[in-house]
């Protein structure tokens, strides 16, 4: 199994190199690895004068997944955009075209007090939220900035969705919602945009085809509301590019930190890349805090899902329960006076429980 692994910036190295160890562990039991590793975002910059060199690219290609690790840091804020470290990111996604962005929001048992809301209120919870990846706002034209006619200079961005792009989403977001729970929600803000009405006309129409799944509506703002109020309400989440941007976060935040939640990026094809959905974290780059455990469950998702290997998978979700249940805490996880596990220290409880 060909994986192409892509560090990145910021706490990046330190996390793929915890879910590295997860897959030598691995491979001592019959899975064979080939790693080829590529620099991305700041690295790529540094590297090469691009956050996605041309090297990199040509190493995913050849690859039957994509680990990925974080990009972004301050000293790139100054850069222009076209070379600033999350366009590596984005023109990955647009590349392979990843339009399928699973986001896992699962609270472990001995995290429900980790999470700012009242533990019964997040205890069991279990959501996946779908996310349209390569189309909306973030990769919509015409954008840019401009002087009106009035001479004074004005930004703007474009939020554009084909047919096509929308029902394809949709068609994801049924199948993933009818081998759980049967419920899905699609979420848009068609009382105020004709691009997210059309959104929902599609999903009304796609639903035909779904007619054993429930499928409700629901707007951006109330979705954002009812996550906080009642997140256990949800089954299946399927949303826009920038509305599941924004709640995908919101919702890593039930379990108690943003370090726990993986992510899957997927073509029609079942190409992915796989990433913990927190950012490269440059405060505590290096200092041995950050929370490798996110993206070793994202290496638990490529398993499962570009590697056809479950079983392994089920393992990897076992190990990373078990250290939990140990008592083990990395210092976001961690409650008030509990002692704390650096990175590492965390990987090599995983490896053990393995």
């Amino acid at each position: 199994m060909k994986i192409a692994v892509l560090a990145g910036d910021g706490i990046g190295p330190e996390i793929i190199a915890q879910a590295l160890r997860v897959m030598e562990a691995l491979g001592k039991h019959g899975l064979k690895f080939e790693l080829s590793h590529g620099a991305v975002g700041g690295a790529g910059f540094d590297a090469a004068g691009d956050p996605l060199p041309a090297e990199t690219l040509k190493i995913c290609e050849g690859a039957d997944a994509i680990l990925f690790g974080s990009v972004g840091g301050p000293k790139y804020d100054s850069l222009p955009r076209a070379q600033r470290p999350e366009q590596g990111l984005l023109r990955l996604r647009k590349h392979f075209d990843l339009f399928a962005n699973l986001r896992p929001a699962t609270v472990f048992p001995e995290l429900a007090s980790a999470s700012t809301l009242k533990p019964e209120v997040v205890a069991g919870l279990d959501i996946l939220i779908l996310r349209e990846l390569t189309s909306d706002i973030y990769f919509g034209q015409p954008r840019g900035v401009r002087t009106n006619e009035k001479g004074e200079r004005e930004g703007f961005d474009t939020m554009r969705y084909t047919e096509s792009e929308i029902r394809r989403i949709g068609k994801a977001g049924f199948e993933a919602a009818r081998k759980r729970g049967k419920k899905l929600c699609s979420v848009d803000k068609a009382n105020v945009l004709e691009t997210t009405q059309f959104w929902r006309d599609i999903m009304i129409d796609e639903h035909k085809n779904y007619p054993d799944v429930e499928l409700t509506h629901m707007y951006v703002d109330n979705a954002a509301m009812q996550l906080i109020r009642n997140p256990k309400q949800f089954d299946v989440i399927v949303t826009g590019n920038m509305f599941g941007d924004i709640l995908s976060d919101e919702a890593s935040m039930l379990t108690g930190s943003i370090g726990m939640l993986p992510s899957a990026s997927l073509n029609a094809k079942g190409f992915g890349m796989y990433e913990p959905i927190h950012g490269s974290a440059p405060d505590i780059a290096g200092k041995g805090l950050a929370n490798p455990l996110a993206t070793i469950l994202s290496l638990a998702m490529m398993l499962r899902y570009s590697l056809n290997q479950a079983k392994a998978a089920e393992r990897v979700e076992a190990a990373v329960r078990k250290v939990l249940q140990q008592g083990l805490r990395t210092a976001d996880i961690a409650q008030p006076g509990q002692a704390t596990v650096s990175t590492s220290q965390m990987g090599d409880a995983v490896v053990a429980a393995l």
